[in-house]
């Protein structure tokens, strides 16, 4: 799995997050969980996949950059073979 462009892509996601993105306590810990699994290795697997593909559906009207970010990620993922 391209490892270098999963992490860039998860530093986006945090940057995001950091830059002041408005988001529902509720969304921004779910947002959370999903880092924090694709981060360590072997906590990922296809629902974390799925988990991101939620979020980027729930996120895709009211933050685009987020959602497209995610939907990088799960392709990035799923190159990988998760």
């Amino acid at each position: 799995m391209g490892e270098g462009r999963l992490r860039e892509l998860l530093a986006r996601l945090r940057e995001h997050v950091s830059a002041g993105t408005t988001l529902r306590a509720e969304d921004r810990e779910r947002l959370n969980t999903v880092m924090e699994a694709i981060d360590v290795p072997g906590s990922g697997g296809p629902g974390a996949l799925l988990r991101i593909e939620r979020l980027a559906v729930r996120f895709e009207a009211s933050h685009p950059a987020l959602a497209e970010t995610l939907r990088e990620i799960i392709d990035t993922l799923g190159k990988g073979g998760i």
